[in-house]
């Protein structure tokens, strides 16, 4: 049996990590760093130029960029070679989708195909199924979807009302039922749907091809963003399906839906790294070149600080997304070398690190939302107009914080999940949990701190997971099961935990990049970890002081505001220094370029 020295999903909160063990994007080798450059000349020299035609919803004009990118192998990267991919690691092929992510709405029907238009055949499908499907999807000559949200079932999908009766002959599943929002599908040939067998507890899936008879597809939806793409309802009237097109086992589709989901997550946060830096490079570009009172704006302070905290923000965020992927990596590897079959093993490894993906996402979004915000308010008066890029960045970034679980959701997953494996007992939170509170009760430690860099940055680190045990560990004792009915407190407990991992995350790294770099060149990195982890410190004092004000009373209210105060504690940091230095740096380069 193979040995799994990978942090598990969640554990980060209760055991520290060594920089050395953690993948960063400086790392990528020369075949990733190709593919990666076949994804940029495709956005930059096909999809860019299009995108306005695009947004007229051509559907011909969109099939045709899937199936170039299909031609160029692009559609295959984590393929298996056996079923005409590259068979690319998770780690290369979240490479890929983030280069593919500058591609405004074209990313989002690319990203569609690849993973949850085609992932859940691969992974669940059986090997006639694959050899069918897979090998069409990978190449091109098929276009996938993926069929779940009904009207009345969005974040709770096995409330859905489509059914699947058998046939009288026994060689068809009947489905009647309508899909709605369903991204590729007015330009797919194959769709991935789930619908409720008979009277069956939980969904099933199917794989349905588009000119299955009793199957209509609407007109494309007119939407805030992502125009680019076909969004459409799907219509299920007695349509005929082959039993041999059941994707998985019966009442099994939830269970694929939840493991689709996850892959999503981490995948959409990818795609959000690569629209900042566009944004960013396309910002920068502008504020080097537009004069206001004599000078170029990328000289005022105030248009630094936006420069900066944009460019501070992406690094941290694409810091966690390559983390959590080489996670997922390592231990799809620890389950395949266990003598577990590769697709259970991948889906075995994504979910793993499911409170990962859902960091990643939740972080992800909002941190582009941040900085197509910030573009559009550089842009100014021109940043409101549809000439423009951010424009268009700005409109297409919105749904980020919807698709693949609204971030709602996704921040109650995050605590349910880390909950409910400690539950299991597949995560010991109990006794951190107990350390900290008895931590709490005794005598502080006056003794005199490190004066190194790193070990000071990780000793607020494992202040803040020490807040996060407290908090979360009082709230549990006092609701116990009740504590899902109380989403405000673990709203205030996943930003804590998000903040966490990014702070973490981006301190890995950079620890990691001071024994790559000289002093001259890590300085500017160490500016933008000042930055975070001062800015993070208040950010998770804010949620822990109103989570324990929320729940906690008297004497036990002071111990745990005194905690908090104690685990948040830092150092102070000109900020405005450090950001004019980071600024400086990109204006210097003309694109983001960290």
């Amino acid at each position: 049996m193979a040995e799994n020295k990978t942090l598990k999903g969640g554990e980060f909160l209760i055991k520290e990590t060594n920089a050395q063990d953690i993948f960063i994007p400086e790392e990528f080798n020369e075949e990733q760093k190709m593919m990666a450059e076949s994804c940029r000349k495709f956005t930059e020299q096909q999809v860019i130029p299009t995108v306005e035609q695009l947004e007229k919803h051509d559907r011909e004009l969109l099939i045709k960029l899937l199936k170039d990118a299909g031609e160029l192998g692009l559609l295959g990267i984590s393929v298996p070679e056996e079923y005409d991919g590259f068979g690319q690691n998770f780690v290369t092929s979240m490479l890929t989708v983030e280069e593919m992510g500058k591609g405004y709405s074209f990313a989002v029907a690319f990203s569609a195909h690849t993973g949850i238009g085609t992932l859940p055949i691969l992974y669940y499908g059986n090997e006639e199924q694959k050899k069918k499907y897979v090998t069409k999807l990978a190449t091109g000559e098929y276009i996938g979807a993926y069929a779940l949200t009904e009207a009345e079932a969005g974040s709770d999908p096995n409330s859905g009302k489509t059914k699947a009766v058998l046939s009288d002959d026994g060689k068809h599943y009947l489905l009647t039922g309508a899909k709605m929002w369903i991204t590729n599908g007015g330009v797919a040939d194959v769709i991935i749907v789930f619908a409720k067998i008979e009277d069956d507890k939980n969904l099933s899936a199917f794989i349905v091809e588009t000119n299955t008879e009793g199957l209509s597809i609407g007109v494309d939806e007119n939407k805030m963003g992502i125009k680019g793409s076909s969004t459409v309802q799907l219509y299920f009237e007695n349509a005929k399906v082959p039993v041999e097109n059941l994707l998985g086992e019966r009442n099994g589709g939830f269970k694929i839906a939840l493991n689709i989901l996850n892959l999503g997550r981490i995948k959409l946060s990818g795609a959000t790294v690569g629209a900042c830096k566009a944004t960013i490079d396309t910002t920068i570009t502008y504020a080097n070149e537009r004069k206001q009172f004599g000078k170029l704006i990328s000289s005022y302070g105030a248009i630094k600080h936006k420069l900066a905290q944009m460019a501070i923000l992406t690094f941290a965020s694409e810091s966690l997304t390559y983390r959590a992927s080489q996670n997922i990596d390592d231990s799809i590897n620890y389950f395949v070398e266990s003598g577990m079959d590769k697709s259970k093993a991948t889906v075995e490894g994504i979910y793993q690190y499911a409170i990962e993906a859902s960091i990643a996402k939740v972080f992800g979004s909002e941190v582009l939302d941040y900085v197509v915000d910030e573009g559009v308010q550089i842009y100014g008066g021109m940043g409101y107009s549809a000439e423009t890029p951010v424009e268009r960045a700005y409109r297409d970034s919105r749904i980020n914080r919807i698709f693949e679980g609204t971030n709602e959701i996704n921040r109650l997953v995050i605590v349910g999940e880390l909950i409910k494996r400690g539950m299991k007992g597949k995560i010991d939170l109990m006794t951190p949990a107990q350390a900290v509170a008895n931590e709490l009760m005794s005598i502080p430690d006056f003794s005199s701190p490190s004066t190194d860099y790193f070990e000071i940055k990780k000793n607020l680190v494992i202040n803040f997971k020490k807040s996060i045990l407290m908090v979360a560990g009082a709230a549990l004792q006092k609701f116990m099961d009740k504590l899902t009915d109380e989403q405000e407190i673990l709203m205030y407990i996943a930003d804590m935990l998000i903040y966490t991992y990014a702070a973490e995350s981006m301190l890995l790294r950079i620890e990691k990049l001071n024994s790559m770099y000289d002093d001259d060149k890590i300085k500017v990195y160490k500016e933008m970890l000042n930055v975070f982890m001062y800015d993070a410190t208040s950010i998770i004092n804010k949620n822990g002081v109103d989570a324990i004000n929320s729940f906690a009373k008297s004497d036990e209210q002071q111990a745990m505001l005194m905690g908090m105060k104690r685990y948040t504690k830092t150092t102070p940091v000109n900020v405005v220094e450090a950001r004019r230095d980071i600024a400086n740096k990109l204006i210097a380069d003309n694109k983001y370029s960290f």
